[in-house]
């Protein structure tokens, strides 16, 4: 691998900047392809974006023949993340299965009667307000996040930061009444409707869950299908 290579692949994993790194297998040519679409090596071109889109997606290096040659892909992908906000019944359950889906959790509540080590044993606990916990520790395309405190004091703060952010995935407990009204309030601080599309909604598929385990399944749910399949 040339070292100039090397070098940008470190840059990108500093940066928590996806990148895969194309081998052509017969000529040993080698170049990079970044999560926007920016490209180092002049034998690429705009088809190696399909294929660094599946990869990325799937997260997995894999072969590809064509015309050029057999073409080796390999991710780069920084860490999954994931950032909660309110420190409810369905966040007891949802920190669990994130971890277990390889997600870095954090649990952001600054109700300390809610968000503590007795209720999160081993959680990363941030008893901060929403909108500071985010900007010190800033959303990248590899984060979800998820507000379940239903309380706009602590949720409208956090999402108005993620949705100035690349996180992937933006969902919001409440029903459909809450979420109107939250978009209403959104958009009296000049966010778009098109931009309040990236919020989920009710959160999660339709699964018809009710107890705070069965939703939390269905937002893991959510989160996994845009991940893989947006």
């Amino acid at each position: 691998m040339q070292r100039e290579i090397l070098e940008k692949i470190k840059a990108a994993r500093n940066h928590k900047r996806p990148v895969v790194l194309i081998t052509n297998l017969d000529s040993g040519a080698q170049g990079l392809c970044y999560v926007d679409g920016e490209m180092f090596g002049e034998w690429l071109s705009d088809e190696h974006r399909v294929m660094v889109d599946k990869v990325m997606r799937e997260d997995k290096c894999q072969t590809f023949s064509t015309s050029a040659g057999n073409l080796f892909l390999q991710v780069f992908n920084p860490p999954l993340r994931m950032i909660i906000v309110g420190a409810v019944h369905i966040a007891q359950a949802l920190v669990h299965l994130a971890e277990i889906c390889g997600y870095e959790v954090t649990l952001v509540d600054p109700r300390s009667a809610f968000g503590n080590d007795a209720r999160f044993s081993g959680v990363h606990l941030v008893n901060e307000w929403p909108d500071k916990a985010l900007k010190a520790n800033p959303p990248d395309c590899r984060t979800a996040i998820v507000t379940l405190a239903h309380d706009p004091k602590l949720d409208d703060p956090a999402l108005e930061v993620a949705l100035g952010s690349d996180a992937f995935y933006i969902g919001s407990l409440g029903s459909r009444k809450t979420q109107a009204a939250r978009e209403k309030r959104l958009i009296e601080k000049g966010f778009t409707k098109e931009t309040l599309a990236r919020i989920q909604g009710p959160i999660g598929l339709d699964i018809g869950g009710r107890s705070p385990a069965e939703i939390a399944i269905s937002i893991m749910a959510e989160v996994t299908q845009t991940l893989r399949k947006a």
